[in-house]
């Protein structure tokens, strides 16, 4: 997925693209989601997000919670969410759909 940017507007192009992937959350300079696998495909997704993740140079903050995998791509301190960001998680969403086998 790819978010255009508009020339001539005032529209952020990256909240236009956060808007299309249900189920993230935007938390100041951070997106964070939620997902429920069992252990099996928390490991198979985990490891799917870390090759992509690399290519991007993101370091994602991956943890299991409550038999939900908790994702949160951003630093805290950082300036804004970026592109790489944004691509990562419709990526994730992706590596979701895959590793549980059907749409979430």
């Amino acid at each position: 997925m790819r978010a255009r940017k508009r020339r001539g507007t005032h529209s952020d192009y990256l909240t236009d693209a956060i808007g299309l992937l249900s189920g993230w959350e935007r938390d100041g300079v951070q997106l964070k989601r939620e997902l429920a696998c069992d252990e099996s495909q928390h490991a198979a997704l985990t490891e799917r997000i870390k090759v992509a993740a690399d290519t991007l140079h993101i370091r994602p903050s991956i943890r299991r919670l409550d038999g939900h995998t908790q994702i949160c791509l951003g630093d805290r301190d950082g300036d804004a969410i970026t592109d790489g960001e944004v691509t990562l998680a419709a990526r994730i969403e992706d590596f979701y759909r895959t590793v549980i086998g059907s749409t979430p």
